[in-house]
């Protein structure tokens, strides 16, 4: 068993990635659209164009990190090189120079798109090192439950402390105010990633003769039906959580009429996060995750949909309301991950390659392409409903706000729960591949 130790450091990891990663989901748009003065269509389109690129650099990444050799193994080495830049690029993606309308605009999309190409070459590695710490499957879902405890709690430092902190740092200039922020978050999330870096140690080692060569790992990975499974699950799921998320600033200050609680909804959703992370490895080792996965997908539709029935004036209702649908969605976040490095398993007992980075890369660009299709749905769906920012909204506004901040994602939730019907990696399937995996490396090595 992993010590509690490594387990905390490795979380660490999370909780520098998600100053950027929440920062995005909630705040990007927003900043887009509020301060930096973009039109949100496009804002929408921008982010759906970026993943055109991911579409590149993540398998890329991801067959890199697989191939890379060194002292410190395939893919901490990473956490240490790329801290820094990372860092750099988060705070010019928050920098609103002084430039003309479409200057901003070409400001926007390449700032944005080095901030992903930088959030990819730390993220993957980081994601494919949970796959590699331990061997035990109930192990690895405790070791997701440690990562996304601490990640939704950098995303608590977020939700609580960036608008206080623009606010308190700006003096009235949010321009300047989301710079210096994001300055300080960025610093504090680099010195994590070193933490986590120090703290872990890799221990599943790929076979002592394989020779990857990019092509034929990619057809390897087609191969393995449980990964198209989940790049599928990715997509859809992510489409929906950031649909909501990104509308979430805009649900109460504009649905809700209260912008001055915009922190506290947002906050509360993210300590319901927390608290689901932190009780995904108790409901696992009592349910199978494949079957509780759907289960916790339904719960949160029926959530989201409850929520549409929520009137303006029944806030405490609303909060409440996101409060449990946070809960339960994020409970089901660790067990996602979990099956990631069951998929590796299973496409390495299948073919008897073991591509880690791969795996995870091709993944994460479905959850990011996931990310996009969130973000550029939102924009979209506020020009659709004609939004104008900071007016009072005309009354077909905000209902279609409010349709967009409930329904929706509650279809996405259903359509993800569907989807892992076709999921065939159960507990004691898990459990004969490990076996037998062990067996052929007793073999190998008696040999």
């Amino acid at each position: 068993m992993l010590s509690k130790r490594e387990k905390v450091a490795y979380g660490l990891g999370d909780t520098a990635s998600n100053i950027i990663f929440q920062t995005v989901m909630l705040f990007l748009t927003f900043f887009y659209t509020d301060i930096f003065g973009i039109s949100p269509a496009v804002v929408g389109s921008m982010f759906l164009l970026v993943r055109i690129i991911d579409a590149v650099t993540d398998p890329l990444m991801g067959a890199l990190a697989d191939r890379t050799n060194s002292r410190h193994g395939h893919y901490r080495p990473y956490l240490l090189w790329l801290a820094l830049p990372f860092a750099f690029v988060s705070v010019l993606a928050f920098t609103t120079p002084d430039f003309s309308d479409q200057g901003k605009v070409v400001y926007a999309f390449v700032s944005y798109t080095l901030l992903m190409l930088a959030y990819t070459a730390i993220n993957i590695p980081y994601s494919a090192l949970g796959g590699v710490l331990t061997k035990d499957p109930d192990e690895r879902v405790s070791v997701q439950s440690y990562r996304f405890v601490f990640g939704m709690l950098g995303g608590l430092l977020v939700t609580a402390c960036t608008i206080p902190m623009v606010n308190w740092l700006g003096q009235g200039d949010a321009a300047r105010g989301y710079q210096l922020t994001m300055l300080l978050m960025s610093i504090f999330g680099m010195a994590l990633f070193l933490l986590c870096f120090l703290g872990t140690k890799e221990r599943v080692q790929p076979p002592k003769d394989q020779q990857l060569k990019f092509f034929s790992s990619l057809r390897q990975l087609w191969q393995n039906e449980a990964w198209r499974v989940l790049c599928v699950a990715a997509v859809v799921l992510l489409t929906g959580m950031v649909l909501r998320s990104t509308l979430a600033i805009y649900y109460v200050k504009y649905y809700l009429g209260r912008e001055d609680w915009i922190t506290w909804f947002i906050t509360l959703g993210m300590i319901g996060n927390i608290l689901g992370c932190a009780s995904a490895q108790f409901v696992s080792a009592r349910i199978d995750k494949v079957r509780a996965y759907m289960g916790l997908q339904c719960i949160a539709a029926v959530i989201c949909l409850l929520s549409f029935f929520v009137g303006p004036d029944q806030a405490v209702l609303a909060f409440g309301f996101y409060f449990v649908w946070c809960f339960f969605l994020q409970m089901a976040t660790p067990m996602l991950w979990a099956k990631m490095a069951d998929t590796v398993d299973y496409g390495h007992w299948k073919t008897g390659q073991r591509i880690t980075g791969l795996v995870y890369s091709s993944i994460i660009f479905f959850i990011k392409l996931g990310l996009a299709l969130g973000g550029a749905l939102a924009g979209w769906l506020l020009a659709f409903y004609q939004y104008q920012p900071n007016v009072v909204q005309t009354e077909s506004t905000a209902q279609g706000i409010l349709w967009s901040f409930t329904v929706w994602p509650a279809v996405a939730s259903l359509l993800v729960a569907a989807v892992m019907t076709r999921y065939i990696l159960t507990r004691d399937k898990v459990q004969q591949v490990a076996n037998e995996l062990q067996q052929r490396q007793s073999e190998a090595g008696a040999s």
